[in-house]
Order: C-alpha cells, then structure tokens, then sequence
C-alpha cells in the first residue's frame, strides 16, 4: 500500500510537468513528417473507413440490438472502435515508454513513474480529438447528446487510471526484459477480437461461461460503458455495478502490482541501458 501512494504522490505532483512533456511527446514524435500531428488522426480514421468499407458496403452486417434498439453495425462499431484504439496505442507505447527514454530522462530530476502516464497523455489528446468526430458523425444518424454522456467523464477516468496500472508494470517488465514488449504487442492484437470491439459479445448467449469469461477482460466494461453513453441507452455505471466493482478491483491489483514492481527496480533501471 505504500508504494501505491508513493506512486500517486508522484504523480500529483508532478501533473504540471506530465502535462507539458504530454505535449512535447506528441510534437516530437511527428515533428519529422510534412503533415505532423495530422497522422495521428488520419491513420485511425482510414482504419476505421476500412471497416465501413469491409463491413457496411462489402459486407452489410445486420443492426446489433442494444437494449431492445437496433443500432447500424458501423454505429455501433464506431462508438467503441476509438477507444479501443487509444487503449491499444497507450500501452504499447507505456510498455516501452521507460527504456527508450532513460538516456535522456536519467539526466533529469524527477522520478521514472511519470513517464508511463505523459506519454498516455500524449494519446489521449488525440483520443478526444476522435471522441468529438465520433459525436459528429451520430448526430447526423439519429444518436443525439443526450444526459447519458455524463458518463463518459467516468469511463475516461477509468481508461487512464487501468492504462497507468498497465503500463507500469509492462514498462518496468520491458526494461528489464526487452523481448516482453514483443510479447506483449502480439497479445494486444489478439485482444482486439476478444474485447467485443468487432462483434457483440452477446451472440454468445448460448455459451454463457464463455460469455462470462470475455466479459472479465477490462476493456469490455469500457468498451460498453462509452456505447451506453454515446448511444444514450443506459446509465451503465448503475445497471451494471458488479463489473464496475471487478474493474477498479482489478485496476487496484495491478496498480499495486505495478507500483511495488517500479519501485524495487527503478533504481537498477538505467543499469539496463
């Protein structure tokens, strides 16, 4: 437990200092290329206008049915797709966030357990960017703002707070063993199949531990918590209460993972240049 507030101090305290090198990050990362920042929201965007293409024109899927109302199957897909791919860009960049920064960050006076959380930051500019387009596009399909949107303030919270508790185990992990980052990015591919991203999960209804399973993977509760919210069906924090309780019971196991991990070892780190 008390790594756990060492860690938080940390990041308290150093929020102002996250939040610029969160800026830096994402400036420098493009600064390269003629059209910059822009790439960050162009590859997402042609990722998903493959899936219109490949699932609303090729492939016509059928409606998926949330609470008794048909939604398109290219809605409903782009009301979770964005949050999948900003889940799925922070913690492949927190995993190797450490390791690729500790010439330059040994040389500066502030602790290792922030540079997991500003390089989330970094993706998570670009995330509200692309939350705001996916608003757009619903409003022009019948899915107007409405009071449920509330919730999404809740579920960006929760993001963050299971992508830190991630990154700062798998950043210290792949400092240490740098083979773990190729693990680790093979694995996250295979979750995009498994998280309800692509297809409902509730067409395994007649498999009902299966469903079960799938449903005990964190993202899902996300997933579906944004598409309750941007769809207006639901006040998913309430009708599904257990899976938020397993959620932040699961965020504060792996943040205490983490932090005791980050702690015992971030003093050896820099010996893993």
């Amino acid at each position: 437990m008390n790594s756990i507030i060492i860690i938080l101090k940390e990041q308290i305290t150093n929020f102002y200092l996250i939040r610029r090198l969160s800026l830096y990050e994402l400036k420098n990362k493009n600064r390269s290329n003629y059209l910059g920042m822009a790439w960050e929201i162009i590859n997402p965007v042609i990722q998903i206008l493959i899936y219109w293409f490949v699932f609303g024109t090729l492939r016509n899927r059928e409606p998926v049915e949330v609470n008794g109302i048909e939604v398109p199957f290219f809605i409903w897909l782009l009301a979770g797709f964005f949050l999948w791919i900003f889940s799925f860009q922070s913690m492949i960049e927190g995993s190797k966030s450490i390791y690729t920064r500790l010439k330059m960050l040994s040389k500066m006076s502030f602790p290792f357990s922030v540079i997991p959380n500003f390089v989330i930051f970094s993706k998570f500019y670009i995330h509200i960017f692309m939350l705001a387009i996916t608003i757009i596009i619903l409003q022009f399909n019948g899915f107007y703002i409405s009071i449920y949107y509330v919730q999404l303030i809740y579920f960006l919270i929760s993001t963050i707070a299971l992508l830190y508790a991630i990154s700062l185990i798998t950043s210290t992990i792949s400092t240490i063993i740098r083979d773990f980052h190729m693990f680790l990015n093979s694995t996250l591919r295979m979750l995009l199949y498994l998280s309800g991203v692509l297809w409902p999960i509730t067409i395994l209804s007649e498999f009902p531990i299966v469903m079960k399973i799938m449903q005990l993977n964190p993202l899902y509760y996300l997933i579906e918590g944004y598409r309750a919210s941007l769809l207006g069906q639901e006040w998913y924090i309430l009708t599904h209460w257990q899976l938020g309780l397993y959620f932040w019971g699961l965020v504060f196991i792996l943040l205490m993972i983490g932090s005791k991990l980050h702690i015992k070892f971030r003093r050896h780190l820099i010996d893993y240049l």
